[in-house]
C-alpha cells in the first residue's frame, strides 16, 4: 500500500491519476517539439494552435515548461513508487 491508513482502492486510483497526468505531460512535450517543424503559414490556419505556439515559444516559456514538467514528473514518480 501507499501509506499506512490509505485504503488500497485509493492507492490504485491515485496511481492511475498520476500516471495519466505524467502521460499528458509527456505528450505535451512531444507535441511541442513536433510543431516546431510545421511551417508558420500552415500553423496560422488553426487559430488555437497558432496562439498556443506563439505563447509556448515566446521568450523562455518553452524552457520553463520543460523544467517544470520534469520536476512534476519526478515528484509524481516518487509518489507512485511509494
Amino acid at each position: 500500500t501507499m501509506w499506512d491508513g490509505v485504503p488500497e482502492a485509493v492507492s490504485v486510483i491515485i496511481f492511475f491519476v498520476l500516471m495519466g497526468f505524467v502521460g499528458m505531460l509527456e505528450g505535451m512535450q512531444i507535441a511541442l517539439f513536433a510543431v516546431i517543424n510545421i511551417p508558420e503559414e500552415e500553423l496560422s490556419q488553426y487559430k488555437a494552435a497558432h496562439g498556443n505556439c506563439q505563447l509556448a515559444f515566446a521568450g523562455q516559456n518553452l524552457q520553463a515548461f520543460l523544467i517544470g514538467r520534469q520536476i512534476c514528473v519526478t515528484i509524481c514518480m516518487f509518489v507512485v513508487a511509494r
